[in-house]
């Protein structure tokens, strides 16, 4: 009987190929196949060797090319077929990827799986827009949220922002009216600041800016698509000129 491959869950980063680590970027180079979810950058796949064999699990909002159970059982039965299986995805394999759901079917079926850590799209999104999850003079706590969640209207989301927190929420672009209703109904202010990053740590980013009574607008009226982050708190309001006057200033 041939032995049982392995599943390699690597998490590709926000789409930059240099924030790889070095794992991540070693197991690329050298897979025989490649199971990746749509948030894989071409930059990133164009690592793989040129007889890699490349699987695309695309999942977008209400359509998913093969549904999450179908995903499990293909990377269980290539790899019991003595295959080892990179499955990439983007951003980090255990926050929103339904890295662990995928651990879990491979520790069942009894095949051996490895974790290999990305750098969140939280992470190296608010890194690249240079803009501080937490800051002394602005925010002790973050908090991430999914926002297309089923029940989003009953997720108890009370706490999660306001003075001193942050709250960063991935897949939030189709639900963003309700997202705001909602935070405002929880008596959030409606001048609290709000930051759009689109692309994060892409050439093709973009980092649009609003208060939070403004974010329905703002995602329609500049055409946000994902894979785009919301970040908001106090800190979405800290740009770069105000980061590097505060920087000079600490030097004087």
């Amino acid at each position: 009987m041939q032995d049982c491959g392995t599943i390699h869950l690597v998490g590709a980063g926000p789409g930059d190929p240099d924030l790889l680590t070095l794992r991540a970027a070693r197991l690329i180079g050298r897979a025989r196949l490649i199971v990746h979810d749509g948030l894989v950058s071409p930059e990133i796949l164009a690592l793989a060797r040129s007889d890699a064999r490349l699987v695309s699990v695309a999942k977008q909002r209400a359509r998913h090319t093969l549904p999450q159970e179908q995903i499990n059982a293909l990377l269980v039965r290539e790899a019991r077929a003595g295959h080892d299986v990179v499955r990439l995805k983007g951003g980090d394999p255990f926050v929103f990827g339904r890295g662990g759901e995928e651990a879990e079917a491979a520790r069942a079926a009894g095949v051996p799986v490895a974790i290999v850590p990305g750098i969140s799209a939280a992470n190296g999104a608010a890194a690249a827009a240079q803009i501080p999850l937490t800051h002394r003079d602005a925010s002790s706590i973050v908090s991430f949220v999914a926002g297309q969640c089923k029940g989003l209207s009953e997720q108890d989301w009370a706490g999660l922002a306001g003075p001193g927190r942050t709250l960063v929420i991935y897949m939030g672009v189709k639900t963003a009216p309700q997202i705001a209703e909602k935070l405002m109904a929880d008596g959030l202010a409606p001048d609290m600041p709000v930051a759009v990053i689109e692309n994060g740590a892409r050439p093709e980013m973009r980092v649009l800016r609003a208060p939070l009574a403004g974010l329905p607008d703002l995602v329609v009226d500049e055409q946000v698509v994902s894979p785009a982050l919301i970040v908001i708190g106090a800190v979405s309001a800290r740009t770069d000129t105000v980061l590097a006057q505060t920087a000079m200033e600490a030097a004087l």
